[in-house]
């Protein structure tokens, strides 16, 4: 089978990519399992706030190191892979292991902002109550 990648014809649309990238591929397959994963972790560790910092770290450092996993990839695909998928553009590596990651981080983020919502919701309420019990001391 020729490669779907190759080095004159790299698609340069995420749908390109999508649609020409075979999906059962045993390290693609894991790496959506790595995916799941980061996204169940995420989900779990919404009340352990040192797990969830440390795993948005991980993500980002993930993410920041992506161009130095796609260099190596693109060096060695052949010992993983049956095509090529790894351009000097980093399309395939950015929509399949960054993108995700990102998403994931992001979600992260939009946790952080929500609680940090409650926290100043029930730190007003607190602040309301403790100004209405002043004023019915002072009434008395």
């Amino acid at each position: 089978m020729p490669s779907a990648f190759s080095v004159s014809s790299f698609p340069v649309s995420i749908p390109a990519v999508i649609m020409q990238t075979d999906w059962t591929e045993p390290w693609l397959l894991g790496l959506a399992i790595f995916h799941v994963l980061c996204l169940l972790l995420t989900c779990f560790s919404s009340q352990r706030y040192g797990l969830q910092i440390g795993h948005f770290l991980c993500l980002v450092a993930l993410v920041c190191c992506a161009e130095y996993i796609n260099e190596v990839a693109a060096m060695n695909w052949r010992l993983f892979s049956k095509y090529q998928y790894f351009d000097s553009r980093g399309m395939f590596i950015s929509l399949v292991f960054s993108a995700p990651l990102l998403l994931n981080a992001m979600v992260i983020v939009i946790m952080w902002v929500r609680k940090t919502l409650e926290v100043m919701t029930d730190l007003k309420n607190l602040q309301e109550k403790r100004k209405l019990k002043r004023k019915s001391r002072k009434e008395e």
